[in-house]
């Protein structure tokens, strides 16, 4: 190799981050899917029978909320259903759910008609098996929750 042919490489080298290194450098590594997401199983907690003192009473509460289903806001609260597992719960997986960071739902469902106007529910969410309690406002506004995932899938609030 001449010797221009050595500074050209050499300050090629420099230039490209690569000091002490022949090689290209690489560039950083970018967080997988698996790292920078998680999935959350949502599950709650209520009645999955209509019930039907609510229908003739919260009639337009009932026929707004429809089936039962979530808001998260990760997915810019597009309405996500929850499936019903009578008698007594509905759940749903959600994948994609960026980690590190918090993050707002809601789940609304018509048998809440009467402790909500628009059946947001308090009470009965779980996420990945953690309870969560009423700690935030989504758009609407209604009453929701807020947590944190990680990448291994723990919840906190």
């Amino acid at each position: 190799m001449t010797p221009h042919a050595r500074t050209v490489l050499f300050m090629t080298t420099l230039a490209a981050g690569g000091c002490g290194s022949n090689s290209m450098p690489v560039p950083p590594a970018q967080p997988s899917a698996s790292a920078s997401a998680a999935s959350v199983a949502l599950v709650y907690r209520g009645q999955t029978a209509r019930r039907g003192e609510l229908i003739a009473q919260f009639e337009s509460c009932v026929l707004a909320v429809g089936a039962t289903h979530t808001h998260p806001s990760w997915l810019d609260y597009a309405a996500v259903t929850l499936t019903p597992v009578p008698p007594d719960r509905f759940e749903v997986v959600l994948s994609g759910v960026p980690v590190g960071t918090t993050h707002l739902f809601r789940v609304n469902d018509g048998n809440a008609c009467d402790q909500n106007a628009t059946g947001a529910v308090t009470r009965g969410v779980f996420l990945n098996g953690v309870e969560l309690v009423q700690n935030a406002t989504t758009p609407g506004p209604e009453p929701g929750f807020s947590f944190r995932v990680a990448a291994d899938g723990r919840v906190t609030q």
